[in-house]
């Protein structure tokens, strides 16, 4: 069992129909029919979303996707319409709120690889692939890929994994030229960003992204390249053969595993709560993620 140890209730705005509660989002739809996308502060770990929320956190993955959007646009366009919250919306959603266009959305998480590690990494020991894709002998945790790898996932409901699927099953499902536009459009975004972050002291060793058709027009949506879809890395701590220091909720995973917490994540109990320290050290990982790829201080 799993999925949210509290679920929240959801706002109710005028002029704004709640669609779903995700782990992190709010999604309500206008009069106009356009997504209206609010990033909470909720954070989840081991398929549940814990009862203490990360302060900041949901501006952070607003404001550093919005970022990320602006330098793709020319390899993919994307799904924002407006930042600005809906009237008789709460202060609260001010920087944290996506207006979108609705998409016809693809069932399918477009994961990039450039790194080896986690799910891949478990993969790869087995059986020396991952997705059914061959890789080389004698690679480690951490270790640099030889080029950038399309490891697509089904996307599972809230509480539950998502599940690593061939290309070939990608294609059956969605079709051919859906699955060959998602391959390049994943591929060509990963490289362009994994070169800023490159650029920049981060190692972007893998991220995913999901996609939506205007028409016959693939566009990017939901968030991009945050600590929440992505594993950063600092570039001047990368040493392939070990977990490396990442950008993320490592701290809370962390803590949820050790003696302190207390919980045993392979029981049906919900994880407890999070103490103050642990809250604070996630939050100051995200604002450095956003400061050191942005460049610009977290207000």
């Amino acid at each position: 069992m799993s999925g949210f140890v509290e679920k929240p209730e959801p706002l109710q705005v005028p002029g704004l129909v709640h669609l779903h509660t995700g782990k992190v989002r709010e999604l309500y739809q206008n009069e106009a029919g356009d997504l209206v996308m609010v990033a909470s502060d909720r954070t989840s770990a081991y398929d549940w979303v814990l009862p203490t929320e990360i302060p900041d956190k949901g501006r952070i993955l607003t404001q550093l996707s919005l970022w990320w959007f602006e330098r793709l646009a020319d390899l993919v366009p994307n799904h924002v319409l407006s930042t600005e919250p809906p009237a008789g919306a709460p202060a609260d959603w001010a920087g944290r709120t996506l207006i979108c266009k609705s998409l016809r959305m693809v069932p399918v998480e477009c994961v990039a690889r450039g790194y080896l590690t986690g799910s891949g990494l478990v993969e790869y020991r087995e059986s020396r692939t991952v997705c059914g894709l061959a890789l080389p002998e004698g690679l480690v945790d951490g270790s640099e890929l030889p080029g950038p790898i399309f490891t697509p996932a089904t996307k599972a409901a809230v509480g539950e994994h998502d599940e690593n699927v061939s290309y070939e099953e990608v294609a059956r499902q969605v079709g051919a030229d859906t699955a060959a536009q998602l391959r390049q459009a994943t591929l060509a975004v990963y490289g362009r960003a994994r070169d800023i972050a490159r650029d920049r002291g981060v190692v972007l060793a893998d991220t995913k992204f999901e996609f939506g058709y205007e028409g016959e027009t693939l566009v990017i949506a939901d968030e991009v390249l945050t600590p929440d879809s992505s594993r950063f890395w600092p570039a001047d701590q990368w040493q392939p053969g070990r977990a490396q220091p990442s950008f993320d909720k490592q701290f809370v995973r962390d803590w949820l595993t050790s003696a302190e917490s207390g919980w045993d994540r392979h029981s049906e109990q919900p994880p407890p709560p999070l103490p103050q320290h642990i809250v604070d050290a996630t939050r100051a990982k995200y604002v450095e993620a956003y400061e050191r790829l942005t460049g610009t201080a977290w207000a």
